[in-house]
C-alpha cells in the first residue's frame, strides 16, 4: 500500500478519537512525549497544548509530516517498525503508538523499540476479537467490514489484525506490562470482565517489567 493511501486512512481516523482523553489523562504536565505513526499531528497537537509537552513524532507519509510541520510540530518522516538508530535509550517520558500498530509490518519491533526509548508506553489498537466481528465472520464468512472502517481486505492499512489477548500475550515476551488499560466500544463492568470479547478498541498504558 502507498504512503498517501495510508495517510488517507490515518487522517480520518485520528480526526475526533475517542483515546486521545485517555491518553491525555495519563500523560502529566511537561513529559517528553513521541508519537509514532502520528498522522496529521492530531494527537500531538492536543498534548502539546493541554499538557505543554516536549514534543516529538515519526510519521510515514510525507503529507502527514508537512501538515505537522505547517503546525511547529517536531516530526520526522520514516518508518516507525526499524532501529531507531537516531534515538537514544530513556530519550522519552512517553512513547504512544495510537492505532497504528496493526498497520506496521514488524510490530515486535516498534513495540521493542518504545520499550528502549521511554520509560512508558502508550499503544490503542482495534480488537479483531470484538464479539461483532466474530459474528460478521461467523455469519457471513467474510473479513468483517466494521474492523475495516470501509475498506476491503485487500486494500486496508491492517495488515497484522490481533486481539487484546494476541497483544497481552506479545508484551509478556518483551518484558513490558500494564500499568492502566482502558476499553472501548461498550460501556459497564462486563467490559472489565470480558475485554476481549467486549471492547472493539483497547488502549494500554505499559511500563517495563
Amino acid at each position: 500500500m502507498n504512503d498517501n493511501r495510508r495517510y488517507d486512512w490515518t487522517d480520518r481516523a485520528h480526526s475526533e478519537r475517542p483515546e486521545y482523553a485517555i491518553i491525555e489523562r495519563w500523560i502529566p504536565p511537561r513529559s517528553r512525549v513521541i508519537d509514532l505513526g502520528c498522522g496529521n499531528g492530531s494527537l500531538l497537537r492536543l498534548l502539546k497544548e493541554r499538557k505543554d509537552v516536549a514534543e516529538f513524532g515519526i510519521e510515514l507519509a510525507p503529507s502527514g509530516v508537512e501538515l505537522c510541520r505547517q503546525q511547529a510540530l517536531r516530526v520526522r518522516q520514516g518508518s516507525i517498525d526499524v532501529d531507531l538508530t537516531d534515538l537514544a535509550a530513556d530519550e522519552f517520558d512517553y512513547a504512544v503508538c495510537n492505532v497504528t500498530l496493526q498497520m506496521v509490518m514488524n510490530p515486535e519491533v516498534t513495540l521493542r523499540e518504545m520499550r528502549r526509548i521511554a520509560r512508558f508506553q502508550i499503544v490503542s489498537f482495534p480488537n479483531f476479537a470484538f464479539y461483532w466481528n466474530r459474528l460478521e465472520l461467523l455469519a457471513l464468512g467474510r473479513m468483517p467490514r466494521r474492523l475495516l472502517f470501509g475498506y476491503d481486505w485487500y486494500d486496508t492499512g491492517h495488515i497484522h489484525q490481533l486481539s487484546i489477548r494476541d497483544f497481552t500475550g506479545t508484551i509478556r515476551k518483551l518484558a513490558l506490562q500494564p500499568r492502566d488499560a482502558a476499553y472501548l466500544g461498550h460501556t459497564g463492568p462486563l467490559s472489565r470482565l470480558w475485554p476481549n470479547l467486549l471492547a472493539s478498541e483497547a488502549v494500554f498504558l505499559l511500563e517495563r517489567a
